[in-house]
C-alpha cells in the first residue's frame, strides 16, 4: 500500500514536471521568442538608429494616427458595446438569438474580407456609395474610413466582456430601485454601473489593442496617404518592402509595448475588480 502512494507521488510529479515544461515551451516558442526577437531586431542597431526611425516623419505621424484613432473607435466600442450587451442580456424580443450569434462574426471573418466589404458597400460604383457621394459624404479613403474598420473588427470585445457581468446582477436589484420610485437612467447609473465598470475598461483596452495593430482591413479602405491616413501597421509593412527590416521593428517595437503594457492593466484591473465595482 505504501509502495503504491509512493508510486502515486512520483507519477503525479512527473505529470506536473511535463505539464509544466509543455506550457513552458509554448510560451517560449510561440510568444517569448517572437517578442523577443522584435526588440533585438529593433535595437540592432543602437539606440540612436532606433530613436530616428520611431522619430521619423512618416513614422511618428503613423503612430500618433494610430493611437488617436484607436482611442476614437474605443470610446464608440465602449459607449455602444455597453448599450448592446444591455439589451441582449436585459430585453427579450423576435430575433436575439441570431443577433447575439452575430456579434462574434467579426472574430471568424478575415479582416481583408472586411476590408473588401466595406468597399464593395461604400464604393463610387455601389448604390449606396452613390448616394452619398450626392450628399457629398466621403467613408473612403480616409481618417472615417479607419474608424468605421476598426470599430468593426474590435466590435465583440467590450460586448462579450460586459455580458457576463450583467448576467451576475440580480433583475430584482433593478426592479427594487423601479419600486422605490427610480427612474430606468438612475437605476443603470446607481445599480449597473458600478458592477460593468470593470468589463467595460477591460473590454475597452482589448478593443484598443486591437485596433493598435489592424492591417487588413485598413489597407484596403484608408487610401494608405502618408502622413494622412496611413496607420503604423501599414506603415510596418511599407518599411518591409523597402527592405528596412530595422526600421519595421522600431515601429512594430513601440505598438508591442503599447500592448503589452495594456494587457498588463487590464491583469491588474481585473484582479482589483472588486475595489472598481
Amino acid at each position: 500500500m505504501i509502495n503504491e502512494i509512493r508510486w502515486c507521488n512520483v507519477g503525479n510529479k512527473v505529470f506536473k514536471a511535463t505539464v509544466r515544461s509543455v506550457l513552458i515551451g509554448y510560451l517560449l516558442v510561440l510568444l517569448v521568442i517572437p517578442i523577443g526577437s522584435i526588440y533585438l531586431k529593433g535595437f540592432s542597431l543602437g539606440w540612436d538608429p532606433f530613436w530616428k526611425e520611431v522619430t521619423g516623419p512618416l513614422a511618428w505621424k503613423s503612430i500618433l494616427l494610430t493611437i488617436k484613432l484607436s482611442v476614437v473607435s474605443t470610446i464608440i466600442q465602449a459607449i455602444v458595446g455597453t448599450i448592446i450587451s444591455y439589451v441582449l442580456v436585459r430585453y427579450t424580443f423576435r430575433g436575439k438569438s441570431i443577433l447575439n450569434s452575430m456579434v462574434d462574426l467579426p472574430f471568424s471573418l478575415p479582416t481583408s474580407v472586411a476590408g473588401l466589404m466595406f468597399l464593395t458597400l461604400l464604393g463610387p460604383s455601389s448604390p449606396l456609395g452613390v448616394w452619398l457621394d450626392h450628399l457629398g459624404i466621403k467613408l473612403l479613403y480616409n481618417q472615417t474610413a479607419i474608424v468605421i474598420g476598426l470599430v468593426f473588427v474590435t466590435f465583440p470585445f467590450v460586448i462579450r466582456t460586459v455580458q457576463p457581468l450583467l448576467e451576475q446582477i440580480d433583475p430584482a436589484e433593478e426592479q427594487a430601485s423601479f419600486t422605490l420610485g427610480a427612474g430606468r437612467f438612475y437605476t443603470f447609473c446607481r445599480i449597473v454601473f458600478p458592477a460593468i465598470f470593470p468589463g467595460i475598461i477591460a473590454g475597452s483596452m482589448l478593443a484598443f489593442s486591437r485596433s493598435l495593430a489592424e492591417f487588413g482591413a485598413i489597407s484596403l479602405i484608408s487610401g494608405n496617404l502618408p502622413g494622412k491616413t496611413m496607420v503604423a501597421s501599414v506603415y510596418i509593412y511599407g518599411e518591409t518592402q523597402n527592405f528596412n527590416p530595422e526600421g519595421a521593428a522600431a515601429i512594430s517595437l513601440v505598438l508591442l509595448t503599447l500592448s503589452v503594457l495594456i494587457l498588463w492593466i487590464i491583469n491588474v484591473l481585473t484582479r482589483g475588480k472588486g475595489r472598481l465595482a
